[in-house]
């Protein structure tokens, strides 16, 4: 299990360490003013896009393989970025990256499942997934400051390497043979180039629409994904061996788990972007103070997700995901009856933390408790909505903000908008009947 959840930590490092270092490589290549927002979104872009076709590739030639390649390759690709002179080859090494994340994470989860058949530790097992994410996501920020610092922004890459052979070796002596099936899995590839092509450009075109010189082109950009997604749906209703089977279209579990995915990200990762905005332009804290500002944010999602477990012996897996929900409106909620207090900021983040690292395991554990034959694909199509709501959530929410003013009321209005979101799905997994988990129906 600490090998899987390495897989994820490193991956999630690899995007807030790279968001740090970002004005020092921009720097460092020479680079216009106009790759900036192409670099910042590059790897996000390629990861979102290649998921569910990673989880694919995991189905068809088995996930262990599919790992070791993506590891492997996350490590090569970070020497390109190490060396890199020219700005193209930069975002190419960001861009390969995400890709290679994106082959890696959805094998990685699959393994885990996997390993872990028995509810409560699977449980146990989607906690430490969970935690190693947030954990990540909090040192991230961290890291890659203090690497730039006291090295340099090239060191952000380095790093990658030798922890990539690392977890290349604890793979092969850790985790046994998982076996692919050619003849049954069959890969749709104009399906998805499809579906990496909607979210691309919903990726690309949420991130523009945070740019007011740019909202044309990022509207345009979203509506086009939009029809993208459309045309592949339609796509795979019609083709012989689609990319997302039809029995995953089917499972009101897959459905439920990933809306929530969905709305975890779009309503926590939203907040702390505004969070760290309003430090630093309201409050004049630095943008080292505003990252350990929200470092009890990481925190918050460790201790909830640590409380899934005593909390999944009392509750079925939808209420448990409705509580957590419940603790992201609360957290929200907090920052809007709060505002002008950098203790509340703090205080208001970390409660939303602990909303997410429950409703995050429970979220998953919904969506992947799917037919054996569908795990791979489910954990491909969960991740994927966890990045649609962190890129259409923090666009949407800064649109929301920076139209109703640049004082504190825009993001206040933001925050409240998050917290009803939050609270009204919670609700609607509390009055919508459907399938259960296998976790709630052995209780």
């Amino acid at each position: 299990m600490a090998v899987l959840c390495g897989i994820q930590f490193v991956d999630v490092l690899g995007v807030t360490s790279g968001i740090t270092a970002l004005p020092a490589m921009l720097a460092g290549v020479s680079a216009p003013a106009a790759a900036t927002p192409v670099l910042a979104t590059v790897y996000a872009m390629f990861f979102g896009g290649l998921l569910v076709l990673g989880a694919r590739l995991g189905d068809r030639y088995g996930h262990r393989r599919v790992l070791l390649l993506g590891c492997t390759a996350f490590a090569l690709v970070s020497l390109i970025g190490a060396s890199a002179q020219e700005v193209i080859q930069l975002v190419a090494a960001r861009g390969l990256q995400g890709a290679a994340a994106a082959i890696s994470v959805p094998s990685a989860l699959r393994l885990l499942l996997d390993a872990s058949p028995d509810p409560d530790e699977r449980r146990g097992a989607l906690a430490a997934w969970s935690a190693s994410g947030a954990a990540a996501g909090a040192l991230g920020l961290l890291v890659g400051g203090v690497l730039t610092d006291v090295l340099d922004w090239r060191a952000v890459f380095w790093v990658n390497v030798p922890v990539g052979i690392a977890l290349i070796v604890a793979v092969r002596l850790v985790i046994t043979r998982s076996a692919g099936d050619r003849e049954a899995v069959r890969l749709d590839l104009t399906g998805a180039a499809l579906l990496t092509g909607a979210v691309m450009a919903l990726i690309v075109g949420a991130s523009a629409l945070e740019n007011p010189h740019a909202r044309v082109a990022g509207g345009l950009l979203v509506v086009a994904g939009l029809a993208a997604g459309a045309v592949f749906v339609a796509h795979q209703r019609r083709v012989r061996a689609p990319l997302v089977p039809r029995a995953a279209f089917a499972s009101a579990n897959l459905r439920t788990g990933t809306v929530v995915s969905f709305v975890n990200t779009a309503t926590t990762s939203s907040t702390g972007v505004l969070a760290t905005l309003s430090l630093q332009q309201e409050f004049g804290v630095s943008a080292v103070g505003a990252g350990f500002a929200l470092v009890p944010f990481s925190l918050g999602v460790v201790v909830g997700s640590a409380l899934t477990r005593p909390l999944g012996a009392r509750l079925r897996v939808r209420r448990m995901a409705a509580t957590g929900l419940a603790g992201i409106a609360a957290g929200n909620l907090l920052l809007v009856v709060t505002y002008g207090s950098i203790a509340g900021v703090v205080a208001g983040v970390a409660v939303a933390g602990i909303g997410l690292g429950i409703a995050s395991v429970a979220g998953t554990a919904i969506g992947t408790d799917v037919a054996d034959t569908l795990s791979g694909t489910a954990s491909g199509v969960l991740n994927t909505g966890a990045q649609l709501g962190t890129a259409l959530g923090v666009a949407a929410l800064l649109l929301l903000a920076a139209t109703i003013g640049e004082t504190g009321s825009g993001t206040a209005v933001a925050w409240a908008v998050a917290a009803a979101l939050a609270g009204l799905t919670g609700v609607a997994l509390l009055t919508r009947t459907g399938a259960d988990t296998v976790a709630a129906r052995q209780e």
